[in-house]
């Protein structure tokens, strides 16, 4: 093993230590070293945990979001999710349909999918060419298969590129201001945990869209889920 991977293992399992001594700040600590090294659902399940026992709920929300974006199937992550919204009563942010298709499976499966379905639509067309077979209706509905797929995988992959914009407020009570300044006028008040869109960023700040208004916040207080 190396000593990466070493140091990686050490740390999660200091975190684990400090979480069941209830020591949660050290051990957030820990999982956000182990992230930083090599991001993985279980160390990113546990920091959320470790941050919800710390009372940051949107920092929470937001590495359980991470962790499904690395492992959409984390039954860990969607359960927390779902119980951390019913507590803050807050909505999952809304998705378009490619985008909501996109999070069916890994980001880089999508990749896959497409590749590789396209080198079935062009094997199943070219190759009978190629070697002279006699033409058969299976080829014909293989290529079609390969081309449906190829399409579908294509537009998942436009979501995974849109979803990168999305993103959490991950402090109590922050300011939606106006203006991308320290004085900008305040438009009105976020709770931790509430989903919004990047737009577009400015020094140090961010342009987001919520579901019911759009201003700047500081990049501090807002964190994406795929940076």
């Amino acid at each position: 093993m190396n000593s990466s991977g070493a140091a990686t293992e050490d740390f999660f399992a200091q975190g684990l230590a400090l979480s069941h001594a209830g020591q949660f700040s050290d051990a957030t600590a820990a999982f956000q070293n182990v992230s930083k090294q090599k991001p993985a659902g279980g160390a990113l399940v546990n920091l959320g945990l470790a941050e919800w026992q710390r009372g940051n709920a949107g920092a929470a929300v937001l590495a359980w979001e991470q962790a499904r974006w690395i492992d959409p199937f984390d039954p860990r992550a969607r359960q927390n999710l779902k119980f951390a919204r019913s507590v803050l009563q807050l909505d999952e942010p809304p998705l378009k349909w490619f985008e909501a298709a996109s999070s069916w499976l890994a980001a880089d499966a999508w990749v896959w999918i497409a590749s590789t379905s396209l080198w079935l639509a062009v094997g199943a067309l070219v190759l009978p060419r190629f070697f002279r077979w006699r033409k058969s209706g299976w080829q014909q509905v293989l290529a079609g298969l390969g081309l449906c797929f190829f399409i579908f995988a294509m537009a998942a992959n436009v979501g995974v590129l849109s979803r990168t914009d999305i993103g959490y407020v991950v402090k109590k009570n922050t300011p939606l201001l106006l203006t991308p300044t320290r004085e900008g006028e305040v438009i009105l008040t976020l709770n931790d945990g509430e989903p919004a869109r990047k737009i577009k960023s400015h020094g140090n700040y961010f342009l987001i869209q919520t579901e019911s208004s759009s201003g700047w916040i500081k990049r501090d207080d807002f964190g994406l889920v795929c940076e």
